[in-house]
C-alpha cells in the first residue's frame, strides 16, 4: 500500500517531509509517475505539492527572480521568456503540450537527471536552487546541486522551494540533438548566456557528464576574446575554438541513445552555433 499525502499549505508540507523523509515529492508527476507505471519504483508514500500555492507563484526578489519549484514548463514559456529566454528556449524543447503544461521546474532539478533540458540554462544564467525543511533554509548554486546521475544534494528532510536566477542581461541560447525534434530525451544539450555589461559568459552542458556542468575554459576564453568593445561579425576561427573548449569540458558516455564521440562533436557544433546566434543577437 501506498500513502497519499496532500499538504495544502508549504508549513504543513515541510512538517510532512520532516515526519516521512521517504515520501517521494509529486508536482507534475511527468518523472514520478513514468517510474511508478513501468514499476522503476515504489515508494511507501507521495507527497503531493500541487495544492501548495506559494510553490507556483513567482517573482521579483531585489536584483533577481524567485521562480517557485512548481511554475510549470508552459508558464516559464509564457509568463518569463522575456525575461529567461534562455530557460524559456529549453522549456519549449520539453515534451508535448500536455507534459509542458503539467510538468515543473522543480520537479526537472529534483529529479536531477543529466540530461534534464532545465539545467543547462540554469547552469549559464548562474542560478541558485533555494531549498527547505523545517530546520531552515539555504541557497546552493546550481552548479553545486548535483552529486551524480540523478542525486544531489537534497537531503531527504528538505523540498526544492524555488529558483533565484538573475533576469537575463544579453542573449540567451540553447539547443540540443535528439532522435527527433519534439518529445525527445537529449543526446547532448547545450545553453550560453551572454552579459556584455560585466564582459562574461555563462554555459551549461547537458547530457554529455554524470551531471549537468559547465564550460568554465570556455567562459573565459569567450569572455577575452569577444570583441565586446566594437560588435562586429563573429570570427569563425573564435567561434570554433570556443566549441572545441566546451566539448572539451564534458565527460560522455556510449549509450542507446548516442557515443561519447558523437556528444563531444554535437557539443563543439552546438556551442559554436550558440555563440554565433547570441553574437549576431547582440549586435543587431
Amino acid at each position: 500500500m501506498m500513502d497519499f499525502l496532500t499538504p495544502v499549505t508549504w508549513a504543513d508540507a515541510l512538517a510532512v517531509k520532516a515526519d516521512r523523509p521517504e515520501a517521494v515529492p509529486v508536482a507534475g508527476g511527468t518523472d514520478v509517475m513514468v517510474e511508478l507505471n513501468f514499476h522503476r519504483r515504489r515508494p511507501a508514500a507521495l507527497l503531493d505539492l500541487t495544492r501548495v500555492p506559494e510553490l507556483a507563484a513567482w517573482g521579483r526578489d531585489g536584483d533577481v527572480l524567485r521562480v517557485g519549484a512548481g511554475v510549470s514548463y508552459t508558464r516559464l514559456i509564457e509568463e518569463l521568456g522575456g525575461l529567461l529566454p534562455g530557460l524559456a528556449a529549453a522549456s519549449r524543447t520539453v515534451g508535448s503540450p500536455q507534459i509542458r503544461n503539467r510538468g515543473t521546474l522543480g520537479g526537472n532539478l529534483g529529479s536531477a537527471s543529466p540530461a534534464g533540458d532545465g539545467h543547462p540554462p540554469l547552469l549559464a544564467a548562474g542560478a541558485v536552487v533555494e531549498l527547505a525543511s523545517v530546520r531552515g533554509t539555504r541557497e546552493v548554486p546550481v552548479a553545486d546541486f548535483f552529486t551524480g546521475p540523478k542525486r544531489s544534494v537534497l537531503a531527504p528532510d528538505e523540498l526544492i522551494a524555488a529558483v533565484l536566477v538573475a533576469p537575463a542581461d544579453g542573449p540567451e541560447q540553447f539547443a540540443k540533438i535528439g532522435t527527433r525534434n519534439a518529445m525527445v530525451i537529449a543526446v547532448s544539450s547545450f545553453a550560453l548566456a551572454l552579459h556584455p555589461g560585466r564582459r562574461s559568459v555563462g554555459t551549461g552542458i547537458g547530457s554529455a557528464a554524470p551531471t549537468p556542468r559547465r564550460a568554465p575554459e570556455a567562459e573565459e576564453f569567450a569572455a577575452a576574446h569577444l570583441p565586446w568593445d566594437g560588435p562586429g561579425p563573429l570570427d569563425p576561427d573564435l567561434a570554433r575554438r570556443f566549441g572545441e573548449l566546451v566539448s572539451a569540458a564534458a565527460a560522455p558516455i556510449d549509450d542507446v541513445r548516442g557515443t561519447a564521440a558523437y556528444r563531444r562533436h554535437s557539443l563543439s557544433v552546438l556551442a559554436r552555433r550558440t555563440l554565433t546566434w547570441a553574437w549576431e543577437e547582440l549586435c543587431e
